[in-house]
This record gives structure tokens, C-alpha cells and sequence, in this order.
């Protein structure tokens, strides 16, 4: 299983089977890296340029053969059970649902050279990327204490769900509609006077 640079399991064999499309990929097949940050690879947006900024992966999305590859979670729910964040306006509350890295950017070795923390032999990585899903705060925790995988089947977990449902009922609380004379009282017994 693969291990972050730290030495913990990340819950996952390969990570690019979890990874999803590029965050630098527009809709229309360009590549947002090359067009926002000309100067940091001066190479790679040339080459990007010549192609009239087209993602270099092509139709078959090999991700690893692009040096600036990233895929990012939205964190709307956990991949492992499934349970849906739920935030609460002006409230700093723990999220349910936590960012995991599967990879991490590059990292400097002991000899000074940069390196990713993680071997996986293949050859064609240009990496290492950026790759993060959603895990619930519960998940998170089996995947880095214990040999839980992020593609299990599971289920949430019952403290999970009465969280969730906790903030459900506060926000339908204060989504429901209440006059002003009933929160103020009524100005009419004011008005007799």
C-alpha cells in the first residue's frame, strides 16, 4: 500500500485510480496551468502554446505523464461511506468532511534532491502530484490508525451521522420563517395604551 512521506498508509494501492479529472483542465480541453502560471515552467507553457494550450494527456488521461497534474477534492462527501457535509454559516465547528492526501507534492530528500516520498517503479511519472479526496473526520481517522482502505464498503459511522443530523435540525431551525411580531411580541397591547 502506498505510504505518505510521513510513513502512514493513505488508504489506497494506487492513487491515480481514485484521481480524478486535472483541477488545471478547462471545459474546452486546456490546460490552466500553462495560461495562469506562464512563468513557473517557461518550457511547458512553450510547448502548451505551440498546441494552442491543449492538455497534453490526451484523450486516454494518463496523469501521470504531466508534471503539474493536481486533483483536489471538493469535500461534499466522504468517498469511503458516503456521508454528505453538512457547514454551518458563521460557525467555526470541525467539518465532517476532511481533505486526505493520497500524494503529496515533491519533497526534499537528505541529499538535497527533490523526491515524492513514494516509489511506485512505473517510469512515466512526471510527478509526484497533488491528489486529495474526502474522508469523513471517523473514516479519516480508520485510514490513518488503522489498515482501512479508502475503497471500502462502509457505512458511516453512527457518531457521523448523529453530527450530521444535528446540524441538519439546527439549520432547518434557523432557515424557518418567523414573523416579527412573534419574535418581538406583538406591538398592538403597546399601542392600546
Amino acid at each position: 500500500m502506498e505510504r505518505t512521506p510521513d510513513g502512514t498508509p493513505v488508504g489506497v494501492d494506487d492513487p491515480y485510480t481514485v484521481a480524478g479529472v486535472c483541477d488545471h483542465l478547462t471545459d474546452d480541453g486546456r490546460c490552466r496551468y500553462a495560461l495562469a502560471y506562464a512563468g513557473q515552467d517557461p518550457e511547458f507553457t512553450a510547448a502548451r502554446r505551440r498546441d494552442d494550450y491543449a492538455c497534453h494527456v490526451g484523450e486516454d488521461r494518463r496523469w501521470r505523464a504531466c508534471p503539474h497534474y493536481r486533483f483536489t477534492t471538493d469535500g461534499k462527501s466522504c468517498v469511503r461511506c458516503g456521508i454528505e457535509e453538512v457547514r454551518m454559516a458563521h460557525d467555526a465547528s470541525r467539518p465532517l468532511v476532511e481533505e486526505h492526501h493520497l500524494q503529496y507534492g515533491r519533497a526534499s530528500s537528505d541529499d538535497g534532491r527533490e523526491s515524492s516520498g513514494i516509489e511506485d517503479g512505473d517510469g512515466d511519472d512526471a510527478g509526484p502530484h497533488e491528489i486529495t479526496v474526502g474522508l469523513c473526520r471517523w473514516c479519516h481517522a480508520k485510514v490513518h490508525n488503522s489498515f482501512a482502505r479508502i475503497d471500502d464498503d462502509a457505512s458511516p459511522d453512527p457518531e457521523a451521522i448523529a453530527e450530521r443530523e444535528a446540524r441538519r435540525t439546527r439549520e432547518s431551525t434557523e432557515t424557518s420563517f418567523t414573523s416579527a411580531s412573534e419574535r418581538y411580541g406583538s406591538s398592538e397591547s403597546s399601542e392600546e395604551t
